[in-house]
C-alpha cells in the first residue's frame, strides 16, 4: 500500500470532467482518500487497506456519501 496515482487521477478529471472515477489500490489513510476527492475521484475501494489493517472502518464511514 504504497498510495494513490494522485497525479494520474487529476490528470484524468482534468482532460475528462464528466468521467467517474474509482480509485483502486494504494489506499491505507484516510488522508489519502481525501487527497483521491481532491483529485476528483468520485469512489475509491479500500479493500486491501481494511483487510491489512491500514485503516479502520470507522474511518472509512465518514466518507460515504
Amino acid at each position: 500500500l504504497e498510495g494513490p496515482a494522485l497525479a494520474h487521477y487529476r490528470e484524468l478529471s482534468d482532460r475528462y470532467p464528466g468521467l467517474t472515477l474509482i480509485a483502486s489500490g494504494g489506499v491505507s489513510s484516510a488522508e489519502d482518500i481525501s487527497e483521491l476527492r481532491a483529485s476528483g475521484v468520485r469512489e475509491v475501494i479500500v479493500g486491501k487497506a481494511l483487510y491489512a489493517g491500514a485503516i479502520q472502518l470507522g474511518t472509512v464511514r465518514e466518507y460515504i456519501w
